[in-house]
């Protein structure tokens, strides 16, 4: 069931900036063109492969993560709250200072509260910045993280992940950029 988002990313462009290489996919960048047949294949290994049943909400992180948690409540039809890039300054509104390989931002959590039973999806795990963060905040508000899955796992950003958080992240795909391209790693 994987093989269609392992084909589409070694067969993903691939850009440099300055000595990185990027790749750019649909679950990542939301670019080239998100086929619905590849979220599907996504959303379908998750929903046959976890134990949804005590998930009381999932929550996506912006941007990537939202299109994730979008197609995976509606599969479920498990309500699903935005990890934003604005404050609203909603009562129980939980800022989250996000520092990744690319810079430093604000993050917020709403619409969370202690004892909820999460499921946390977001697009790729890289630096693991942005899940380190996010996972710390949900600890603080006391939620009950059941599943963390990322579909894309990159370098070793799972494994500073789980030694940062003491969490288990569940990812579908681990790549590697070798010579400008992407390469599936067995995990």
């Amino acid at each position: 069931m994987l093989n269609k988002l392992e084909k589409s990313l070694i067969e993903c462009p691939v850009v440099k900036k300055g000595d990185y290489f990027y790749f750019v996919h649909p679950i990542s960048d939301g670019v080239p063109l998100v086929e619905a047949e590849l979220l599907d294949s996504v959303m379908d290994y998750i929903t046959d492969n976890f134990d949804l049943s005590n998930v009381e909400k999932i929550v996506g992180v912006e941007a990537m993560g939202i299109p994730l948690a979008t197609a995976l409540s509606l599969k479920t039809n498990i309500p699903f709250v935005v990890v934003r890039k604005r404050s609203y300054g909603l009562e129980g509104e939980k800022q989250v200072n996000q520092k990744t390989g690319y810079g430093k931002s604000k993050l917020y959590i709403n619409g969370l509260k202690k004892d909820d039973n999460v499921l946390l999806i977001d697009d790729v795990v890289s630096t693991g910045g942005t899940l380190t963060s996010v996972i710390t905040a949900l600890d603080e508000i006391g939620v009950n993280i059941i599943h963390i899955i990322v579909p894309i796992e990159k370098d070793d950003g799972k494994m500073i992940v789980e030694r940062n958080t003491n969490h288990k992240l569940e990812t579908l795909v681990k790549i590697k950029m070798v010579d400008g391209k992407v390469t599936i790693v067995d995990k």
